[in-house]
C-alpha cells in the first residue's frame, strides 16, 4: 500500500463519518494508540483499521483495476483516432497540404489552447476527460464501496492542486499517444503509397503560401526535415509535381511539422505535469484543521485517559482473526463476561494463570482491552453465561478480546444447581460462536490454559 493509498483511505474514512456519522472505532483508537506516532500516523493507522475491516481496501484494491482499465480502454480510442486522423488527412488525390495539415493538428492545437487557459485561469482544465476517466473506472471497478473513494481523492488533491496535474499527465498523454499514432500511420502510409501534394486558393496569393510554409518549416528544419523550396511551392500551386524529390520534400515538410507543433508539445506537456505531480504528491499530508481530524485528537493523543465512550453495536459480526503472534504474547489469563453476583468467582487456578475479573462495565472492558493491547497473552479463556442471550455487544468484545490474543477459548459456564438452560439460547450461542470460528465448551478449559493442550 503506498503513501498516497493510505492518505486516500483516511480521506475515505473522514468524508463517510463526516456524512453518515462516527464509526464503532473503539478498538481501532486502542490499537493506534499502542502502535504511538505522531498523530497524523495515529490517524491513519485507525482509518487503515477501519478501511480493511469495511472492506474499503478491497474496494480501493477493485477501483484501481477499474481505472487501469478505463486507462487502456482511452488509450485504444487514442491510438484508433489518430489513425483515423492520419487517413482523413492523406483522403485526398492530390493531397492538399494545408488541408491535410489541419486534419492532423487543428482538433489538437484548438484543445491544447484551451487546456493551456484554463490552467492559467481556472485550473479545471480537462475537466471532462477527468470526468469520463473517473465515470469509466468507477464502472469497471463493479464495487458498490468503490463509489465512496472518487470524491475522496478529488478533495485529497484539490488542497495539493495536484487534481490539474493528474488530469495534465492524462490528458497530455493521451493526445501525445494519438499524435504518435497519426505520425507512424502517416508515415504508413506514405510509404506503401504515392501520394502527390498541391495547395489551393480562391483568395491568397502564391507568396503567401511560400511564407507559411517557410515559417511552418522552420524548426523542423532544424532538426533535418527539408523545406519545399520557393519553385516546388510555386509549381505546386498548379498540379501535383510529378518530380519524386518534390513528392519527398512535402512528405518531410508534413512529417516534420507534425511531430515538431503535435507530437513535441504534448510529450514536454506530459512530462512537466508528470514532475509537477510526483514533486506535489511527495508533499501531500493530512489537514489536521478539518473538523473529522481535529476531533480525533483527544481520543488518540489523549491528555488522559478517557473512559467509557459508547457505540452503535456493529450491524455485522466479523469472523476472528488474531493479530498476536505466539512470539509476541505470553501467559495465560482467564476473564468472565457479566456474571451475576450468586456466582462464586473465579475458580481455583493454576499457578501460572491469571484472573482478570468479571467484565461488566466499559471502564472495565477499556482497561483490560489496553493492558492486553501492551501485553498480549499466549492463551485466553472468556467465560459466559449462556443463560443470558448472545447479544451483538457480548459477541463483538469476545471478538475483540479473541483479537488480543494469540489463542482463545470460550468457556459456557453451567447454570447453577436445580436451574436448567435453555436450549435454544445455548443454541443461539453455539451459532454465534461457531461464526467467530472460536472453540467453546461447557467445562473449564484450566488444563488448557495452564499447559497449552488439553
Amino acid at each position: 500500500m503506498t503513501e498516497l493509498n493510505n492518505l486516500w483511505l483516511t480521506e475515505t474514512i473522514r468524508l463517510r463519518e463526516e456524512h453518515a456519522g462516527p464509526l464503532e472505532d473503539l478498538e481501532a483508537n486502542r490499537l493506534a494508540r499502542s502502535a504511538g506516532g505522531d498523530l497524523p500516523t495515529r490517524i491513519q493507522r485507525r482509518a487503515l483499521w477501519l478501511a480493511e475491516r469495511d472492506g474499503l481496501s478491497g474496494a480501493l484494491i477493485h477501483w484501481l483495476q477499474g481505472a487501469r482499465l478505463a486507462l487502456i480502454v482511452l488509450a485504444v480510442l487514442a491510438v484508433v483516432s489518430g489513425a483515423g486522423l492520419a487517413f482523413a488527412a492523406l483522403s485526398q488525390s492530390p493531397v492538399n497540404v494545408f488541408w491535410a495539415l489541419g486534419s492532423l493538428l487543428g482538433l489538437n492545437l484548438i484543445l491544447l489552447l484551451s487546456w493551456a487557459l484554463g490552467l492559467l485561469f481556472a485550473g479545471e482544465h480537462g475537466a471532462s476527460l477527468g470526468r469520463l476517466w473517473l465515470w469509466l473506472s468507477e464502472k469497471l471497478a463493479r464495487d458498490a464501496k468503490a463509489a465512496q473513494l472518487a470524491p475522496a481523492l478529488l478533495l485529497l488533491l484539490q488542497r495539493q492542486k495536484l487534481n490539474r496535474w493528474a488530469i495534465g499527465v492524462l490528458v497530455n498523454g493521451l493526445w501525445l499517444l494519438a499524435m504518435l499514432s497519426a505520425l507512424v500511420m502517416l508515415l504508413t502510409l506514405m510509404a506503401t503509397r504515392r501520394y502527390g501534394f498541391v495547395w489551393e486558393t480562391t483568395i491568397l496569393g502564391a507568396d503567401t503560401f511560400i511564407t507559411l510554409t517557410q515559417a511552418l518549416g522552420a524548426l523542423p528544419a532544424l532538426l533535418g526535415f527539408p523545406v519545399p523550396t520557393d519553385e516546388m511551392i510555386r509549381a505546386s500551386g498548379d498540379a501535383a509535381l510529378n518530380i519524386e524529390s518534390a513528392r519527398q520534400a512535402w512528405a518531410a515538410w508534413l512529417v516534420g511539422v507534425l511531430l515538431v507543433f503535435g507530437v513535441m508539445p504534448r510529450l514536454l506537456l506530459a512530462l512537466f505535469c508528470l514532475w509537477r505531480w510526483k514533486t506535489g504528491k511527495a508533499a501531500l499530508q493530512l489537514d489536521l484543521n478539518l473538523p473529522g481530524y481535529a476531533q480525533l485528537r483527544e481520543r488518540l493523543m489523549p491528555t488522559s485517559e478517557r473512559l467509557g465512550i459508547s457505540d452503535a453495536a456493529p450491524e455485522q459480526l466479523h469472523r476472528v482473526q488474531s493479530g498476536v503472534s505466539e512470539a509476541q504474547s505470553d501467559g495465560a489469563l482467564l476473564v468472565a463476561i457479566e456474571l451475576d453476583e450468586q456466582r462464586p468467582w473465579p475458580p481455583p487456578l493454576p499457578k501460572n494463570v491469571s484472573n482478570a475479573g468479571i467484565l461488566d462495565s466499559r471502564e472495565s472492558r477499556n482497561k483490560l482491552l489496553e493492558q492486553l493491547s501492551r501485553f498480549p497473552p499466549a492463551r485466553l479463556a472468556v467465560a459466559c453465561d449462556p443463560r443470558r442471550s448472545p447479544d451483538r455487544g457480548s459477541l463483538a468484545l469476545i471478538a475483540e478480546l479473541a483479537r488480543s490474543a494469540s489463542a482463545t477459548r470460550v468457556w459456557l459456564l453451567q447454570p447453577p444447581p436445580g436451574e436448567a438452560l435453555d436450549a435454544d439460547r445455548l443454541g443461539d450461542w453455539h451459532v454465534a460462536l461457531q461464526q467467530l470460528e472460536l472453540p467453546f465448551a461447557d467445562c473449564a478449559p484450566l488444563n488448557w490454559l495452564e499447559t497449552g493442550h488439553d
